[in-house]
C-alpha cells in the first residue's frame, strides 16, 4: 500500500514523522509525496498553541477529503494534538480511522496492523515501536536533526509541553553518538541538535548537563561540516558551553536562546529561572567571547499581567539590537497551564498592538544587520535551485532551515547542489542575502 505523510509543528515532531516513515518503509509500504496517490494518509499534529491546533484540525479535514476525491482508504492522526484531545477528536472528526497518541508510540505497529487487518499479516513480527535508527531523513541529503531528549521539566507557566510530552528524559549518550555516526555515513553535512531544552541534556541520567561533552564528541565524527544546537535556555548556558562553541570550528557560532521576556515581573510570573540582568549579562558575555556569534530568541507579548511598563522594558531591550534573529508570539491561553488561570489576561487588541511594535523594530534591526554582511565572504551550503535554473539558494552559518533567511546566488557554475561554496555578499532582499560565487 502507498502511504503519504503530512508533518506539522516543530522539528522535534518531524523526527517522530521520520521514524514513522521508517517503520512503514521497513514493512514494505511505498512512501509517496503526493497525498492524492496515498491509500493511507498520516497527519502528525501539533498542539502547542491555538493557531497550531487550528492548523492541525484544518489539515486533518483537508486530508479527509481524499477519501472522496483520492485513493485514501485509511486516515491516521498522530502526535501532540491527539495526545491532548484524543477523546474530543474522536467525536468531532469521525473521518479519522485511527488516532495515535504519543503514549501509543511504543505500540505503534500493532495499532497499524489492527487497522489494515488482512493486508498486514506479513508485518506482525516486525518492530512495534518508533525507532531513531529506522528514521528516513526528510530534510534533504545534507541536513538532519538529532533529538537528544524528550519532554520538558522547566514548567514555564504558559507552556503545555510537559502535559503533552511529559518530563525531560535524556537519551543515553552512546545511543545519540551511534545515530549521529549513521547520519554521517548517509552523507549528512549539517547536524542540528535539538530538544525542548538542549542545555539540560544529561541532568536526569548523569546528574549534570553533558551538552558540552556531547558536542565535543560529535565534532570528532568525520563528515559533519556544521553542527548546531537549538533551544538553549539562558540559565543553563555555562562558560564551559561558550568555550566549547568558541574552540570547535565545526560548531556554528549560533545561539538560539528563548528568553521570552526581559521584565523581572513577567519572568517571575512565567516561572522562568533568570532575571533580566542575568539575561543581558549572558548576551554580553557571549558576544565578547565570540564576536561573530549570531543570537536568536523568541518572545511572548501580552502575557497575563504584562503592563505598559513591562512592555516598554521589552521594547527598549529589543531595540538594543542584541538579537539578529527574533521571533514573537502573542500569548496563547492553553488549557491546563497555570498561566491560563492567572487574572489580568491581556486583551487581544493590546497583544496584537504590542506584537506589531516588536515585529516592526525587529525587522529594522534585521535589515541593518544584513547590510553589514555586504562585501563579506561566507561559506554557503547550496540547498536548492530556482525553477528556471538561474539562481542557487543556500544558507550561511547564520541561518537555520525554514526559520531564518537564505542566500540567493546567481548560477554561474553547474552541479553545486549539496556543496559548500565561498560566496561574496552583494546585496539584501527582505530577510535574504544576495551573493555571487567567489572565483577560486
Amino acid at each position: 500500500m502507498k502511504v503519504g505523510f503530512v508533518s506539522l509543528g516543530c522539528s522535534k515532531n518531524l523526527i517522530d514523522t521520520e521514524m514513522a516513515i521508517g517503520l512503514f518503509k521497513k514493512n514494505n509500504f511505498e512512501i509517496v509525496n503526493e497525498v492524492e496517490k496515498a491509500e493511507i494518509i498520516v497527519v502528525n499534529t501539533c498542539g502547542f498553541i491555538e493557531s497550531a491546533k487550528e492548523e492541525a484540525i484544518n489539515t486533518i479535514l483537508e486530508m479527509a477529503e481524499y477519501k472522496e476525491i483520492g485513493k485514501c482508504k485509511y486516515l491516521i492522526a498522530m502526535g501532540c494534538l491527539v495526545q491532548r484531545y484524543s477523546e474530543e477528536l474522536k467525536k468531532a472528526i469521525p473521518e479519522v480511522d485511527l488516532f495515535l497518541s504519543i503514549d501509543d508510540y511504543n505500540d505503534f505497529w500493532n495499532k497499524i496492523c489492527k487497522l489494515v487487518d488482512e493486508e498486514s499479516k506479513e508485518m506482525k513480527n516486525s518492530c512495534n515501536q518508533l525507532e531513531y535508527m529506522d528514521r528516513v531523513i526528510s530534510t534533504g541529503n545534507e541536513t538532519a536533526y538529532l533529538k537528544i531528549a524528550e519532554g520538558c521539566s522547566n514548567r514555564c507557566t504558559y507552556c503545555a509541553i510537559p502535559y503533552i510530552r511529559g518530563p525531560y528524559v535524556s537519551r543515553p549518550f552512546e545511543d545519540i553518538l551511534e545515530e549521529a555516526k549513521k547520519l554521517s555515513e548517509k552523507g549528512i553535512k549539517e547536524l542540528i541538535v535539538i530538544a525542548q531544552d538542549t542545555t539540560r541534556y544529561g541532568e536526569d541520567l548523569y546528574g549534570k548537563s553533558r551538552l558540552s561533552d556531547l558536542l565535543q564528541e560529535l565534532c570528532k565524527i568525520e563528515g559533519f561540516k556544521w553542527i548546531r544546537f537549538l533551544y538553549a535556555y539562558p540559565e543553563s548556558i555555562t562558560d564551559e558551553l561558550i568555550k566549547t562553541v568558541k574552540q570547535n570550528d565545526k560548531i556554528c557560532s549560533y545561539f538560539d536562546i528563548p528568553i521570552q521576556h526581559i521584565s523581572d515581573t513577567v519572568l517571575k510570573r512565567m516561572n522562568r529561572r533568570t532575571t533580566g540582568k542575568q539575561i543581558e549579562d549572558l548576551i554580553i558575555k557571549i558576544k565578547s567571547e565570540i564576536p561573530d556569534a549570531i543570537l536568536r530568541t523568541s518572545l511572548i507579548v501580552g502575557f497575563p499581567g504584562e503592563t505598559n511598563e513591562d512592555f516598554d522594558k521589552l521594547y527598549d531591550f529589543v531595540n538594543k539590537g542584541y538579537f539578529g534573529k527574533l521571533g514573537v508570539f502573542m500569548y496563547s491561553k492553553e488549557d491546563g497551564t497555570p498561566a491560563a488561570r492567572l487574572k489580568e489576561q491581556v486583551h487581544h487588541n493590546t497583544k496584537k498592538k504590542r506584537y506589531n511594535q516588536i515585529m516592526s523594530i525587529a525587522k529594522c534591526i534585521s535589515g541593518k544587520n544584513l547590510e553589514t554582511c555586504i562585501g563579506n565572504t561566507y561559506e554557503v551550503l547550496i540547498e536548492n535551485i530556482t525553477f528556471d535554473n538561474k539562481f542557487y539558494i543556500g544558507r550561511t552559518y547564520m541561518d537555520i532551515p525554514e526559520t531564518d533567511g537564505t542566500v540567493i546566488i546567481k548560477n554561474t557554475r553547474e552541479n553545486l547542489l549539496g556543496q559548500f561554496i565561498k560566496c561574496k555578499i552583494t546585496g539584501v532582499k527582505n530577510y535574504d542575502l544576495l551573493g555571487e560565487i567567489c572565483d577560486e
